[in-house]
C-alpha cells in the first residue's frame, strides 16, 4: 500500500503558519529558531529518543546563514532533509522526509500552557463595571469601556452661571429684545 506522497506547498502553508506564530512582524517567508523549534515539538518531530530539543537547535544553527537568525522555507526544507534519517531510522531517506512532511501538513501552532485570564473570587466582581455605582459609575460608558481623563475629572464650567441654574445661556437674549 503506497502512501499519498506529501506536496512541497502543504508543508510550506504549515511553515508560514509558524513563522509568524508569536511575532507580529513576521511576514511568513523566514522562520527564528524559537519557531523552528514550536513546529518539530508540535508536530512530533522531536520524540526525546532519536530527535531531541538539542538535535533541532544545532541543526538550525548548521543550516542558517552565519550572521543571520532565520531561515527561509528551502533551508527549512535542508533541515528535515536532516531530522528524517534521525527520526525514522531504518527508513530510506525519501520514505523518511515523506513521513516527516506527513507529521507536518495540516499542524498549527498549538497554544497549550498559554496563561489565561485570572477569574478568582474577587477579580471577577471587582471588575465588573456594571456594578459600580456613585463617581466610579461615571467613569465607565454604557459598555464597560472607560471614558479616560472625561470620566476622572470635573471639567470646570466657565459660563458665569451657577451650576444648578437652568436659564443658563439666555442673558444674550433678554439684552437684544429691549
Amino acid at each position: 500500500m503506497a502512501e499519498a506522497l506529501v506536496s512541497k506547498a502543504e508543508v510550506q502553508t504549515s511553515f508560514q503558519m509558524f513563522a509568524v506564530h508569536g511575532d507580529a512582524k513576521a511576514t511568513g517567508k523566514e522562520m527564528n529558531g524559537k519557531n523552528f523549534a514550536k513546529i518539530c515539538k508540535d508536530c512530533h518531530i522531536i520524540d526525546g529518543k532519536n530527535v531531541t530539543t538539542t538535535d533541532v537547535d544545532i541543526i538550525f544553527s548548521k543550516i542558517k546563514a552565519k550572521p543571520a537568525r532565520v531561515i527561509t522555507f528551502e533551508q527549512f526544507n535542508q533541515a528535515l532533509t536532516e531530522l528524517a534519517p534521525k527520526r525514522f531510522k531504518g527508513k530510506s531517506k525519501e520514505e523518511a522526509l515523506q513521513k516527516l512532511y506527513g507529521l507536518i501538513v495540516g499542524k498549527r501552532p498549538a497554544n497549550i500552557g498559554v496563561t489565561k485570564v485570572a477569574k478568582v473570587g474577587a477579580v471577577d466582581r471587582l471588575t465588573d463595571t456594571s456594578k459600580y455605582t456613585g463617581l466610579h459609575k461615571e467613569r465607565f460608558d454604557e459598555s464597560g469601556k472607560g471614558k479616560g481623563k472625561a470620566g476622572r475629572e470635573d471639567i470646570p464650567d466657565s459660563s458665569g452661571y451657577v451650576a444648578g441654574y437652568k436659564g443658563s445661556g439666555t442673558y444674550d437674549g433678554k439684552v437684544k429684545d429691549t
